[in-house]
C-alpha cells in the first residue's frame, strides 16, 4: 500500500518553482487523479512523477485568476505574507492568517 502524507495544508499560500505564480491549496489528491490527456500534455523531460500529491489551487498570475493542478515537487511555501486576491477565496477560506487561510466551512 502506498503511504503519502502532503507536505502542505489546506489553506497555505504556496508557490510554483518554475513558474510565475501562486496560490492557496484548496484541495489535495495524495497521488496523481487527473486526466492522462492532462498528463501527456507536460513536456516528457517536465513530467512530474504520478505518485505524490497533488495539489488544487486557487492560483494568481499578473494577468489572471483559475485553478491549478500540481505536484509537490514544483510547489514552495510562499513566505511572501501578502494575500492572494483569487476571488474564490472568500467561498473557502477566512481571512488570511500566518500564511494560512483558515477554512470557513467543513470540506469532504
Amino acid at each position: 500500500m502506498l503511504k503519502t502524507r502532503a507536505k502542505y495544508q489546506l489553506g497555505q499560500v504556496v508557490r510554483h518553482k518554475k513558474h510565475p505564480f501562486r496560490g492557496v491549496v484548496f484541495d489535495v489528491d495524495a497521488v496523481f487523479s487527473n486526466t492522462e490527456e492532462w498528463y501527456d500534455s507536460i513536456p516528457e523531460d517536465n513530467r512530474p512523477s504520478k505518485d505524490q500529491p497533488f495539489y488544487h489551487l486557487l492560483a494568481e498570475n499578473d494577468q489572471s485568476y483559475y485553478v491549478a493542478y500540481v505536484s509537490e515537487q514544483n510547489l514552495l511555501p510562499d513566505l511572501s505574507g501578502e494575500p492572494v486576491e483569487h476571488p474564490d477565496i472568500e467561498d473557502f477560506f477566512g481571512e488570511l492568517r500566518d500564511g494560512i487561510y483558515p477554512l470557513q466551512t467543513a470540506l469532504n
